[in-house]
């Protein structure tokens, strides 16, 4: 009997760091750089008093969250510029959450 094998570790709790890329990218329609894309959610989580693990680390999570979402075709990629697709806010814990109570909703009827 074959069983299924999850390969992807899933946090359930709020990203703060994509949700931060997400709302620098959706107010903005030209391709930013890795560099002012990343100063802009860096000064964002210290207003929020969301950073941990100093500046570099963060720099390498929002890098490799930034790829993720490229590669799930919600932020496209111009050589080293980045731009938000208009799907971009799929990519928010908001959205994610109401996503999960609507099947939440779908199973208990």
């Amino acid at each position: 009997m074959a069983t299924t094998r999850r390969t992807r570790f899933s946090r359930r709790i709020p990203d703060h760091v994509t949700d931060e890329i997400v709302n620098v990218m959706k107010g903005n329609d030209e391709f930013l750089p890795f560099n002012g894309l990343f100063e802009s959610v860096y000064e964002n989580l210290k207003e929020k008093n969301a950073v941990s693990g100093g500046e570099e680390m963060l720099r390498l999570r929002a890098y490799e969250k930034l790829q993720n979402l490229v590669t799930r075709g919600l932020v496209e990629k111009e050589g080293r510029k980045y731009r938000g697709t208009d799907r971009i806010h799929e990519a928010s814990s908001e959205y994610l959450a109401a996503q999960a109570e609507k099947l939440q909703q779908k199973a208990a009827s």
